[in-house]
């Protein structure tokens, strides 16, 4: 653990055998309330390094809030048992919800018609492989949903909340305007990418994660602390490198789909990751489902936008540019 701000601490929670390797909890403490800001998986290792921090701190639960910033296991996996401490839990109230109906296994079994939509089916994986189902919160939490706007006052710090949807459909952040201090979730990562993953037909979700960028961008902050890997200094450079990031794989998703129909597997495989697997076979399964999540997302702006093709047979999407 260490002090990034005056009053402010990050705790760096491991994720063991997954590529993200950490997630960075914060904590803001002040005489009268404390909170903590997004949790780790709901596993032994998460819990003992966040109990660890806390304890560290000496700071009292009862005089202690939490804030999800989004409704990713990594994120939210220790609420429920915060909760069941009495510790008041802050969530969006798009995420808030979602990650109460991911207690059910309901919400997951819609993966199984992912796992048909995508083409996946070759592949032989399953929901219940996928780090998600596996580490999230497995009971209800009574959440206090958060808004645009809305204040969390904690010891000299003003933070207001801002809707970031994008990288999740309700993911919210923090942003303190007299400290310049911004708290983002995974919405801008320093040195990796944010997954934009597939959240329904109802919506771009890839347009939406852009002007969610753009939004940020034109915030003044000197200390963006981002859920993994470094503390941002300059967001505007780091937006920009996102916003080309994106630019170049809606080029190369054009390139693997240009007159020849594919199905949101095949484009996954054909894609580029930094991954440290050879072959679309040897991803395992949870990344496999990050990546044709990602894939689709792309696809499905391209059709959004009139640039791609959208056909369905026996159930699986082809998409294609001719």
């Amino acid at each position: 653990m260490i002090q990034v701000y005056p009053n402010i601490y990050q705790i760096e929670i491991p994720l063991p055998n997954n590529p993200l390797r950490a997630v960075n909890s914060y904590v803001v403490i002040s005489e009268d309330r404390n909170l903590i800001i997004d949790t780790g998986f709901n596993s032994e290792a998460c819990r003992d390094a966040l109990m660890g921090g806390i304890q560290e701190l000496s700071i009292d639960l009862k005089k202690t809030d939490l804030l999800i910033t989004h409704l990713h296991s990594d994120h939210s996996g220790l609420a429920a048992e915060l909760n069941h401490e009495g510790v008041k839990v802050y969530a969006g109230a798009i995420d808030g919800h979602m990650i109460n109906e991911m207690t059910k296994k309901e919400y997951w079994e819609t993966f199984e018609e992912y796992n048909v939509l995508f083409g996946l089916g070759q592949d032989g994986i399953s929901f219940e492989e996928h780090p998600g189902y596996k580490y999230c919160p497995k009971k209800p939490i009574d959440f206090n949903a958060l808004g645009e706007g809305d204040i969390l006052n904690i010891g000299r710090y003003v933070f207001e909340v801002v809707d970031i949807p994008g990288h999740t459909p309700g993911q919210i952040g923090l942003y303190e305007k007299k400290h310049k201090l911004f708290f983002g979730g995974d919405h801008i990562l320093d040195r990796i990418t944010p997954n934009i993953a597939f959240w329904g037909f109802d919506q771009d979700i890839l347009s939406i994660y852009f002007n969610s960028l753009k939004k940020v961008r034109a915030y003044d902050i000197d200390y963006l602390f981002t859920a993994h890997r470094n503390i941002i200094r300059d967001p505007k450079r780091r937006i920009d490198e996102l916003l080309q990031h994106h630019k170049k794989r809606l080029d190369e998703i054009m390139g693997i789909i240009k007159g020849e129909r594919r199905t949101v597997r095949d484009t996954a495989s054909r894609m580029h990751w930094d991954l440290r697997y050879d072959t679309w076979e040897d991803f395992p399964g949870p990344q496999k489902w990050f990546a044709a999540g990602e894939a689709m997302s792309h696809l499905e702006h391209l059709a959004a936008i009139g640039l791609a093709e959208k056909t369905q047979e026996n159930g699986i999407l082809y998409y294609c540019v001719y």
